[in-house]
């Protein structure tokens, strides 16, 4: 079937531009052969009747249809929000105010971000302009070569670095949240937590709201965290913060002493520092307490039950470091095998010789 002759992009990527009945449809691909191909089933489809011809894409501008798509959610969390108008006030802005219409080349809006933001904030940030364009065009955006974001580890803290930080954390301001950082609880939980979710009795932590930025970068609660599993009873396993709870219950002062996340980050790496530890902030806190339960053998279901993470993939992937202090003393066992197996051959070759 024939259709326009494809174009080399200067990224690389070909290109089509067919009109089938007064509808603009950019085509894009990584392949001459991969364009055409796209190219000839949707003309085919349009040919056949079965295409439907798509939304009319206003004279819109980008800007103003991330507006449109962000005000048509209102169950965004503030969050996320704030996130979406991170991405439309500082990312691609020679784009923004440019008619979606007349924006044909997405790798060239891709690649005009791409080395300067970190791959996660690229793949997030690109993947806001996908999902307007989708809802706007009502058909999805045309291929773009993308990146694969490399994941990079979080520092953290060992078991032995773990007790040195509970030293110099002790008696500080931020020893409670930090303490609270160390139970699971994500920076979220722990500014929201008050003494009416502390329960010195039974032992335990009731973990159900948030405190986050909004858009405007006000502090707010959410009445509810991250998911559904972040609902949960924290059992209060630290000796130290128990102590701390039960000397400070119910005083007028919030449980965690600071308000937002910045100040408690900035003490909890000022301790790590006076220890001479890595920097690890609120949530390397909460990465290293995962990694000392996975080190001391507790049990998946109860580490992700404590940690209210959604599923086990998510603790594999992210939180369940080990460190290298740690690896070599795991494999102290197998390391003794072998040194009992080679003086055993070294015995049987000496009875050998002496035979």
């Amino acid at each position: 079937m024939k259709v326009p002759k494809a174009k080399q992009l200067p990224s690389g990527n070909w290109f089509i531009h067919l009109r089938l009945g007064g509808e603009n449809i950019p085509i894009t691909a990584r392949t001459e052969k991969d364009c055409i191909k796209q190219a000839q089933l949707i003309k085919a489809e349009y040919l056949a009747g079965r295409r439907e011809q798509a939304p009319t894409v206003t004279d819109a501008t980008l800007r103003q249809c991330i507006d449109k798509y962000v005000k048509a959610r209102k169950s965004l969390s503030p969050a996320t929000t704030r996130g979406y108008r991170t991405i439309q006030n500082c990312y691609f802005q020679s784009y923004m105010d440019k008619p979606l219409r007349s924006i044909k080349d997405w790798q060239q809006v891709y690649d005009s971000e791409a080395d300067h933001l970190k791959p996660y904030t690229m793949k997030n940030a690109f993947g806001l302009l996908k999902s307007v364009y989708k809802e706007t065009t009502g058909r999805p955006m045309p291929a773009v070569n993308e990146l694969a974001p490399v994941r990079s580890e979080r520092p953290f803290l060992d078991k032995e670095d773990i007790a040195a930080f509970l030293k110099a954390v002790e008696g500080e301001n931020c020893e409670i949240g930090a303490l609270l950082a160390l139970q699971s609880l994500r920076i979220s939980e722990t500014l929201d937590l008050t003494w009416d979710d502390v329960d010195l009795e039974r032992k335990r932590l009731r973990v159900h709201g948030a405190v986050v930025p909004d858009e405007d970068n006000k502090w707010v609660r959410k009445e509810t965290n991250k998911n559904d599993t972040s609902r949960r009873y924290v059992p209060i396993f630290i000796p130290r913060l128990q102590q701390l709870l039960s000397e400070h219950y119910g005083d007028d002062k919030p449980v965690c002493r600071y308000k937002t996340e910045a100040g408690l980050y900035k003490a909890i790496n000022a301790a790590c520092e006076r220890a001479g530890l890595p920097k690890v902030g609120n949530h390397g806190l909460r990465h290293s307490f995962a990694s000392l339960a996975v080190l001391l053998r507790l049990p998946e279901p109860v580490l992700q039950a404590v940690g209210g993470w959604k599923d086990s993939a998510t603790v594999h992937k992210i939180y369940t470091h080990i460190s290298q202090r740690d690896l070599l003393g795991e494999l102290t066992e197998v390391q003794d095998f072998f040194a009992e197996a080679g003086e055993k051959a070294n015995e049987n070759a000496n009875a050998a010789v002496t035979a």
